[in-house]
């Protein structure tokens, strides 16, 4: 079999011209592609470089932009520079001008600082020369002077020195005089507006109580049932109260006697209630006078609670508020003390106030400055001492404790608080109608002043006027000088007050006068 003749020869020949022509077309396609791809990257790469050019122009303007900005910015700050160079020049230029002007002044002045010393030389010279000539004057001016009066020296420097001595204590005597006047015043001023704006401030009630009671009875007949069969039953009474009962002529009354306040108010109050109940015996008695004791203790305890509260005054310890209720049954002068307290304390605490010093502390110190008072019929000693005893145990403050017992000078005043308490214990005993006192007393007070006046050289006279208030005193013009009255005044004063007692401040004024007499013939 022929195999170039037959058909598969054909097939494979054509089979070889196919994949011939595919090879050439796959590679035509290839070629395309590849054409294709590099026109695309040509595009790509063209469009890049346009690109990159315009953002360098971009990039390049921006740039040119900034660097316009520092470049402004660097001539503005340099100018700005300038003129402040400009401005420190001017400055230099006028300090230097200024010192110029200076160091030229100052040459001056120390031309003329020159000229003033060689002329203070000159002066000082002189004054030496002028000084040996008036010492050797002096010299024999005294060898002159010694020799006329037959004294020596040493002598007439004596009485030189003598007479000096008292020209300067007429001059010393005279400034104290201005001094004090002028210090008077003006204190008199301040302290008469602190004091009249506290009494003006303060508008409490005083109480002025006696040593009696009087109990109101129903009738009459009330009378004989206290008494009672042969006595028995007004004798009980005084047995278990320690006060008098007496019973006279006064209508449907009787009257409790007795000094001491707090026994007359048990009295008082148990004799109430036997007329109300009606059961007067012996017995009953006792019964009544030991509850009305124990419910008058309960009342005085309240009544300091009450006065603690009503002041401010907050802390107390309870014994001291005890014995300021006590305060309330007992009197000085006939005014009542625990009224007197309450009044010294809102005084105390006015003026503090306007002084600007603790009001509370003043308060207190005011409130308690009597508390002595309370026992003072049971303890020894004066009841300032006592009170401050009292307020030390119970734990009060040092500034009030030492106030209470300097309030009546036991102890010096240390304090403004010590001196406000002083004031307003005085204000309120010396008003008008606060305090009674005895005819004997009083008289004799007067005439203790008057007595210490007199005591003086050169007094002629002294009366004691204004209850004691104010003290006026003569003196004889020839012995006593204008310049010494005001020394005698003090000097009177400071012996008033270290040798009598007494409420409030005394006046001292002294009275000298000259008297030219003649008579036309």
């Amino acid at each position: 079999m022929d195999l170039f003749n037959s058909p598969y020869l054909f097939l494979a020949s054509g089979l070889v011209a196919g994949l011939v022509i595919g090879f050439f077309l796959r590679k035509r396609v290839v070629e395309g592609n590849e054409k294709n791809i590099k026109a695309q990257s040509r595009q790509i790469i063209e469009t890049a470089i346009v690109e990159a050019e315009q953002l360098k122009k971009e990039a390049l303007l921006q740039s040119k932009e900034a660097a316009y900005k520092v470049k402004q910015a660097l001539e503005e700050e340099l100018q700005a520079d300038r003129d402040e160079l400009k401005d420190e020049r001017r400055q230099l230029k006028r300090k230097r001008d200024g010192l110029k002007r200076e160091w030229d002044s100052y040459d001056r002045k120390q031309l003329e600082l020159y000229k003033n010393e060689k002329r203070l030389k000159q002066l000082k010279d002189e004054w030496q020369e002028k000084h040996k000539e008036i010492d050797n004057l002096i010299g024999k001016q005294r060898y002159e002077l010694s020799r006329l009066a037959g004294i020596s020296q040493e002598e007439a420097k004596k009485l030189l020195m003598d007479s000096l001595e008292s020209e300067a204590r007429m001059d010393a005597a005279k400034r104290l005089a201005k001094i004090e006047n002028e210090m008077k015043v003006e204190a008199d001023r301040k302290a008469k507006n602190i004091l009249a704006l506290a009494i003006s401030r303060y508008a409490g009630d005083y109480v002025a109580d006696r040593t009696v009671s009087v109990v109101p009875l129903p009738s009459d007949e009330m009378k004989g049932r206290i008494i009672g069969r042969e006595g028995r039953n007004i004798r009980a009474i005084e047995a278990a109260t320690g006060i008098d009962i007496i019973i006279d002529d006064t209508p449907e009354a009787v009257i409790l006697s007795g000094f001491n306040p707090v026994r007359r108010e048990v009295a008082r109050l148990a004799l109430l209630q036997l007329i109300n109940d009606g059961r007067i015996h012996p017995g009953r008695i006792e019964e009544v006078v030991e509850k009305v004791t124990r419910e008058l203790e309960v009342t005085m305890r309240e009544a300091g609670e009450q006065s603690t509260f009503d002041v401010g005054v907050h802390g107390v310890h309870v014994e001291l508020m005890n014995l300021l209720g006590r305060l309330k049954y007992r009197t000085s002068y006939g005014q009542n003390v625990l009224q007197h307290s309450l009044e010294v304390s809102f005084l105390c605490g006015i003026m503090a106030s306007e002084l600007g010093v603790d009001v509370k502390i003043a308060k207190r110190a005011g409130l308690l400055h009597d508390i002595g008072k309370a026992v003072d019929h049971e303890v020894e000693g004066s009841h300032a001492i006592i009170g401050r005893d009292l307020a030390k145990k119970y734990g009060e403050a040092e500034e009030v404790v030492y106030a209470i017992g300097a309030h009546h000078e036991d102890q010096p005043p240390q304090s403004v608080i010590d001196v406000l308490v002083q004031s307003a214990d005085a204000l309120s005993g010396a008003r008008p109608g606060a305090r009674k006192e005895m005819l004997e007393s009083y008289v004799k007070r007067l005439e203790d002043l008057e007595a210490i006046a007199n005591g003086y050289e050169g007094v002629e006279k002294s009366y004691a006027i204004q209850a004691g208030r104010d003290l006026r005193i003569i003196v004889d013009s020839n012995k006593v000088k204008d310049e010494e009255a005001t020394l005698l005044s003090l000097d009177i004063a400071k012996s008033i007050e270290d040798k009598l007692t007494y409420p409030g401040q005394i006046r001292i004024t002294v009275i000298r006068e000259t008297r030219a007499v003649e008579y036309a013939r």
